[in-house]
């Protein structure tokens, strides 16, 4: 399989890719294979989700000794495979209420840098780097690296990373905002693993509904966005989950929001 998931009981889904050999090359197999662990993460109780990369790089995009052994329609109908299932996973993982976080090392290009950056929290190691480069090959991005890094950079450091191509360090990835924090090498799968734990603990329809606001805060106006926060804020606070967390506060205590189903 190339890709792996394993979905606790307590609600903590791990999704590893699993072509370390080649880098975690996506390929139309792994693509569905993360489609099917997307799918799985919706369908199950899952309360966070942690996406991973086995061996040396976390990702270093499309595959493409698999690609170049196709031409013409034939490739192009592949690379629409391809993108189709790559893209069905990327919009599963964004609507489910569960945050998804990944830990990143080694190489992260292409199609990784749009793994990494759809993450709600991207942990990088130190020996991380980051690099677009679809140009280099006379390729275009996919897997949303387009919509994120003009998102996330704006649009003047988003085509300078995608015409130029150059691999930047974790550290100047992380002061762009292209990662949420760097951690040692040695530190990377315990780091990843307490902030995924931590949010499996959390409110996840809270966490859904937060993710949901910041998505569309990006392209809303300002006055029908603070309508949908209103909205919002008030279905949360009637929930089971707002009431269990006033409960806590008023009670001097830690929430419990792991007693509250979370949604499927």
């Amino acid at each position: 399989m190339r890709v792996g998931i394993d979905i606790h009981d307590d609600g903590l889904a791990h999704v590893t890719l699993r072509r370390g050999e080649a880098g975690n090359a996506i390929d139309l197999e792994m693509a569905r294979g993360l489609l099917d662990a997307a799918r799985a993460c919706a369908r199950e109780p899952v309360r966070a989700v942690l996406l991973t990369g086995e061996g040396k790089s976390f990702c270093v995009g499309g595959d493409l000794r698999e690609f170049s052994q196709l031409s013409g329609e034939a490739l192009e109908k592949h690379l629409i495979a391809v993108t189709d299932a790559l893209h069905d996973a990327l919009r599963t993982f964004a609507a489910i209420d569960a945050p998804l976080v990944a830990a990143v090392q080694g190489a992260v290009a292409g199609a990784g840098v749009g793994l990494a950056a759809a993450a709600d929290v991207t942990l990088a190691a130190d020996n991380a780097s980051f690099t677009a480069a679809y140009t280099g090959i006379g390729y275009s991005p996919d897997a949303g690296v387009s919509w994120s890094l003009s998102r996330l950079l704006g649009p003047k450091r988003a085509l300078d990373l995608l015409l130029t191509n150059r691999r930047i360090p974790a550290a100047e990835a992380a002061a762009i905002g292209l990662v949420s924090r760097v951690v040692a090498d040695d530190e990377l799968a315990s780091e990843a693993a307490r902030t995924a734990e931590a949010l499996r603990r959390g409110p996840t329809a809270a966490y859904g509904a937060t993710r949901r606001l910041v998505a569309a805060g990006l392209t809303a106006d300002f006055g029908p966005h603070l309508d949908r926060e209103a909205r919002a804020l008030a279905a949360a606070a009637a929930s089971d989950e707002g009431r269990e967390g006033v409960a806590a506060f008023l009670g001097k205590r830690a929430p419990d929001f792991t007693s509250v189903p979370p949604r499927t």
